[in-house]
């Protein structure tokens, strides 16, 4: 299969990585539905989320099953309020479409926040930079790669 943007920096800075990928049809699916696919804990598969604060952009990672906690993540990021990026505005900013937005090879590199949960595991795994293909590495490379800082950013569920 054709190497994405994300995989083919991973090459260039010779870092390691394993491309996981799934049965999507080139629809994108819901990431529960890919942690299944790819037989892994939705605790260690991560979905990207763009945000925005009005003239700044910023990404944030977090388990797929979870919800993001808005406040703690700016708080995390250092800007008073985030709002999510409306999807339409996705492609454009990023260079990449909802289900296959990687945080590594985007357009530019924006403040990015991981949720402290990825340094529970050896490896996470994340969008590949297209539907259908996920990127598996150490989280504490892709901290550095992408100069991400790390935070408690998912919201709690009242029971």
């Amino acid at each position: 299969m054709k190497k994405t943007n994300a995989m083919r920096i991973l090459d260039q800075k010779k870092i390691d990585y394993t491309m996981r990928e799934y049965q999507s049809d080139g629809i994108n699916i819901d990431g529960i539905s890919v942690a299944k696919q790819i037989q892994e804990s939705a605790e260690k598969v991560f979905k990207t989320i763009v945000l925005h604060n009005g003239n700044q952009y910023f990404v944030a990672l977090i388990p797929v099953a979870d919800h993001i906690d808005l406040k703690a993540c700016a708080k995390g990021l250092g800007v008073k309020k985030l709002e999510l990026l409306h999807v339409k505005e996705l492609f454009d900013l990023t260079g990449y479409v909802r289900g296959g937005c990687s945080p590594i090879g985007m357009k530019k590199q924006f403040p990015t926040i991981i949720d402290e949960t990825c340094l529970l595991f050896e490896t996470i795994i994340f969008s590949g930079g297209r539907i259908g293909t996920q990127i598996e590495m150490k989280p504490e490379a892709l901290i550095k790669l992408i100069n991400a800082k790390t935070g408690a950013i998912t919201a709690i569920e009242n029971l």
